[in-house]
């Protein structure tokens, strides 16, 4: 289903007898795709940016409270029990910080649940429902107590996935690294690109680094976490060096001081290390009747063998032709 078409079956914001606007059949404008909703999301920030404003991130959650508004006019608004709603199939975010979820259910219990949640009827479970947004709304729901206010709305997966990513791409707490990995899953499971681009709400290019990025290894992004501080450029640089610096960055992750650090100062650690001098290669130089036979470095990452051929052409082809020995050998020690 495209985009346009799945913003187009939206009811419109409000009750209205008066006659809609031609479809106009202008070329669309390069703005970030967003259901086709033009005007929701400017043009201005790349995705990622750090430093907003306390101004900008409020614009950001105006947004994001549009975009449900939209997502979800029209719709009747029933009160379900949170332990018959289950989370996307598709996680977007990391676990929520225990102070996060602290102050969200504080806001609702002093002020109730502004706004609603929306969920599908499950597809696979009948009498149950699935999360498109209001993952955090629904967590601290069910620590208070209460029923969830909720939008139920039949959707596929694709519009699943494009309403749960939009509505998200306006929190201004949702990390540069969260969306990375957000889009690995939706491509994993088989998304077209056109889809992840429209749920996140960006280009090509943006969406070719972040799957870039979230070939980090997960063990390794799972150990950062979040980062909310840390951007696009941030990440996109360790991307180009966590392959040749493995050692390095997995004893900053082991450091004792590693765990108590907050994320983003856990990924200057991570980043740091990959910058460090490496550490210096040991040679060692085998002689045989005061002829050098040959040379062993040693490195951080590499043991190389050398043995010039000119001068030992014997030994080098009884080396060669033990190696595979060697291994069968060193094979079976370990059984």
């Amino acid at each position: 289903m495209s985009r346009k078409a799945l913003f187009t079956s939206l009811p419109p914001a409000a009750a209205s007898d008066a006659p809609k606007p031609a479809v106009s059949a202008q070329p669309p404008s390069r703005t970030r795709p967003l259901m086709g909703s033009a005007g929701l999301i400017p043009d201005a920030q790349p995705v990622g940016a750090v430093g907003k404003s306390l101004s900008e991130m409020s614009e950001r959650a105006k947004r994001a409270e549009e975009i449900e508004r939209r997502l979800t006019a029209g719709q009747t608004i029933v009160e379900l029990d949170p332990d018959l709603i289950d989370p996307s199939f598709v996680a977007d975010r990391m676990e929520i910080a225990p102070e996060a979820l602290k102050s969200l259910r504080e806001k609702i219990e002093a002020n109730g649940q502004l706004n609603p949640i929306m969920v599908r009827p499950h597809p696979e479970v009948a009498g149950r429902y699935q999360v498109a947004f209001g993952h955090r709304r629904l967590r601290a729901i069910k620590d208070i107590g209460r029923e969830v206010r909720a939008v139920v709305r039949e959707m596929s997966d694709e519009e699943l996935v494009i309403a749960q990513g939009q509505e998200n791409h306006e929190r201004e707490d949702l990390s540069y690294i969260e969306k990375c990995v957000f889009a690995s899953r939706l491509e994993q499971r088989g998304f077209s690109r056109a889809t992840i681009m429209s749920a996140l709400s960006v280009y090509k290019s943006d969406l070719s680094n972040m799957l870039s990025v979230a070939k980090i290894p997960e063990g390794v992004i799972e150990a950062i976490g979040p980062a909310p501080g840390t951007g696009r450029r941030g990440w996109i640089e360790l991307a180009g060096l966590v392959d040749d610096h493995t050692v390095a960055i997995n004893r900053a992750i082991r450091n004792a001081d590693f765990a108590s650090m907050d994320s983003d100062s856990r990924f200057k650690a991570v980043l740091t290390a990959t910058k460090a001098a490496p550490d210096r290669a040991s040679t060692e130089v085998w002689m045989s009747k005061g002829k050098p036979l040959a040379k062993v470095t040693l490195g951080g990452n590499k043991v190389a063998l050398s043995i010039d051929r000119k001068k030992s052409p014997e030994f080098a082809d009884f080396v060669l032709n033990r190696l595979r020995d060697l291994y069968q050998e060193f094979e079976a020690t370990r059984s």
